[in-house]
């Protein structure tokens, strides 16, 4: 055998090739989704502006033009934790995530929440010192700034208008057998991966995008509003309470992103069902041969996605196909993504 020429060699590839592999594949899976796209290049455009704001509020000595700048910097952060989970929520499930990656967006949420409010908090301490002894503001320089960044957010408004998602509604349903307080138990198990399809346009991520950009589109108004202020009447605490509701604004535009990341992070029964489930246990018991309904669970599995386990006390002579397939028609009605139900078999 011949021995390989230098040029019919083969090299193990490098690492910087398999990194550049790597991000060719997140700018694909990024660009392949319209949200994920639109986040994109927001945070090109926010970015690019919050360092416009910095470097006009330093040079102005604009407390409210400088958190303005913050805020939208940690609305980066927002936006760059969304990029992050809507690339890692499309990873495949495998034998130890059986769900797969989509509540990555609901860490991302809590974790970003959490980082905002401590940017309240610090702006708000900032405001009140400067309240206290209000500097000498530049404010000629704050109005064309302030009414370019609104046109940023505005555009951003545009890109992520709020509700524009639609959930998706298909469910698959389980049927366990176990052996319980000497019932017998049909046995019928259906296989299913466990693959969430994930709505991105309805997702935690997308809903705090959009409430981040609205509070810097208020923000940018308070600014432009203090500018006039302090042009007019020279009012020069204005700026740092202009600052003040900045702050108010980021803490009250998290506020419901932490709440909700909470509730689904302790498996609190989802809240959108919580009018709807009483309803569906009496259609459920409403069945021909189940009596009653036992250890109810349901829980988020990530944004509207909603799972739940059921166990039915049903008599001997039941059709458990007929009571199963019917159940999941019920809840998956309101948004159960996916039932598991169990039969118990009764002597009634």
């Amino acid at each position: 055998m011949l021995p390989l020429s230098h040029k019919d060699k083969v090299y193990p590839r490098g690492f910087g090739s398999r990194i550049k592999e790597k991000v060719n594949g997140w700018i694909r899976l990024i660009f392949s989704d319209r949200n994920s796209r639109n986040l994109f290049l927001f945070l090109i455009l926010n970015l690019s502006f919050a360092f416009v704001e910095l470097i006009y509020g330093v040079w102005s000595n604009s407390l409210g033009l400088i958190s303005d700048a913050f805020h939208m910097f940690f609305d980066c952060t927002g936006l760059l934790a969304g990029l992050v989970a809507s690339v890692i929520t499309k990873w495949k499930a495998n034998d130890r995530y059986s769900y797969g990656y989509v509540r990555a967006e609901i860490i991302a949420g809590f974790v970003n929440g959490l980082f905002l409010l401590f940017i309240s908090f610090f702006l708000m301490s900032e405001a009140v010192e400067r309240a206290i002894e209000p500097p000498e503001v530049k404010h000629e320089r704050l109005f064309v700034v302030s009414v370019l960044g609104l046109l940023v957010n505005l555009v951003g408004i545009y890109a992520f208008q709020h509700g524009h998602g639609h959930s998706h509604g298909g469910s698959h349903g389980h049927s366990h057998g176990r052996s319980n307080h000497g019932h017998s138990h049909s046995v019928n198990n259906h296989h299913h991966s466990h693959d969430i399809e994930f709505d991105s346009g309805n997702s935690q991520i997308m809903k705090g995008v959009f409430l981040h950009i609205l509070a810097d589109t208020l923000g940018s108004v308070g600014v432009i509003i203090s500018a006039v202020l302090m042009s007019m009447f020279g009012w020069m605490i204005a700026d740092p309470i202009c600052s003040m509701f900045i702050s108010i604004l980021i803490a009250l535009s998290v506020l419901a992103l932490i709440k909700d990341s909470v509730m689904i992070l302790m498996q609190r029964q989802p809240a959108a069902l919580d009018n709807v489930l009483p309803q569906c246990y009496q259609k459920v018991v409403s069945l021909a041969g189940v009596y009653s309904v036992q250890e109810p669970h349901f829980w988020t599995l990530c944004s509207e996605v909603y799972v739940g386990t059921i166990k039915l006390e049903v008599s001997k002579t039941v059709d458990p196909k007929y009571v199963v397939s019917h159940t999941q028609m019920i809840f998956a009605s309101v948004g159960v993504r996916q039932l598991y139900v169990q039969l118990d078999y009764t002597p009634m």
